[in-house]
């Protein structure tokens, strides 16, 4: 099996319990439902969620992927049907970031039936173990970071924020301040900056099984406990290290059960604030999709799991 058929089994991001197509029709035209419901009679499928053509084309390329002739093409994205190392499977390019990402699981649970949801693409590390580390990550909760306040300068960590006595912000997670990270200060043993702090918030989630309009703060999202505990068995897997006859890593790849991993619509290409939130937080991969289709999966009730490729290193 090729490098992409082990990638297929195991260095996606989101496992998803199946959701039946029956149960959300909107927008979609009557012939396209068709060829919908007519693909998942022969499902269920791993869907393989895509950020771009660049990382799309290899894939497709590849001796382990076997295309079928079906393409489905459903708001503005195109489902292919084929198969890895016989593995029946649906790729979707997304696009980059946190909405696109959104769009897509909103989009895929309204159109097939899958049973397990995967991202591919790049993921950075907080903390840099090697220069050409490989392989896996599982993270067991995931935050989105990027839901903050700017505090006004002058303030500190005593003064009260904006509405946070009407429950809207708060205090209670922690902050950056943005003079720790001042550089080539000769003149003056103090020094400030004008952006001040910024604190970080929870999200606001309305769980399906809620009340309406009644709003609840989640910081970090729980990945299913039964997923993540049969997770441990992928620790001992075997990864192949070499793309090709000329192109290898230098040290074994392999998969790595991490605490936290963060997502933002940011590609953090900064040591220092990837620093920041590996000591602040605990947070390993950083990267820009996965815990925006953790949110909506929470809130859907719909358990999942993360399991990232490591791909990228600074």
């Amino acid at each position: 099996m090729g490098v992409l058929g082990v990638a297929s089994k195991i260095c996606f991001a989101l496992i998803v319990i199946q959701l039946s197509a029956q149960q959300t029709n909107a927008a979609i035209p009557s012939k396209t439902r068709i060829a919908i419901n007519k693909a998942n009679q022969k499902g269920p499928y791993v869907g393989i969620v895509i950020p771009n053509l660049f990382e799309l084309n290899p894939l497709l390329k590849h001796s382990d992927y076997k295309a079928r002739s079906l393409n489905i093409d459903v708001s503005g994205r195109r489902f292919r049907f084929g198969a890895i190392a016989g593995q029946k499977v649906i790729l979707v390019v997304s696009g980059l970031g946190m909405i696109s990402s959104s769009c897509d699981n909103i989009t895929r649970m309204q159109a097939n039936q899958t049973a397990v949801v995967r991202n591919f693409c790049i993921v950075l590390l907080s903390r840099l173990i090697n220069k050409r580390f490989g392989g896996c990550a599982v993270s067991s909760i995931l935050k989105i970071y990027v839901w903050y306040i700017g505090q006004r300068y002058g303030q500190g960590r005593e003064d009260e924020l904006p509405l946070e006595a009407n429950g809207d912000y708060t205090r209670e997670i922690g902050y950056i301040k943005f003079a720790d990270y001042t550089v080539n200060v000769s003149h003056s043993s103090s020094y400030d900056n004008l952006f001040n702090n910024i604190w970080y918030q929870p999200e606001e989630v309305f769980p399906v099984d809620g009340t309406p309009e009644e709003r609840q703060h989640i910081f970090w999202i729980p990945v299913d406990p039964l997923y993540y505990n049969l997770s441990q068995n992928l620790e001992g897997l075997k990864l192949e290290d070499c793309v090709n006859s000329t192109t290898c890593l230098t040290t074994t790849p392999k998969v790595v059960r991490v605490e936290r991993g963060t997502s933002a619509s940011i590609y953090l290409d900064n040591a220092a604030y990837r620093g920041f939130l590996y000591e602040k937080f605990n947070v390993s991969p950083v990267e820009m999709e996965s815990a925006a289709v953790a949110l909506i999966s929470y809130q859907q009730k719909i358990p999942f799991i993360v399991i990232r490729a490591l791909s990228d290193f600074i």
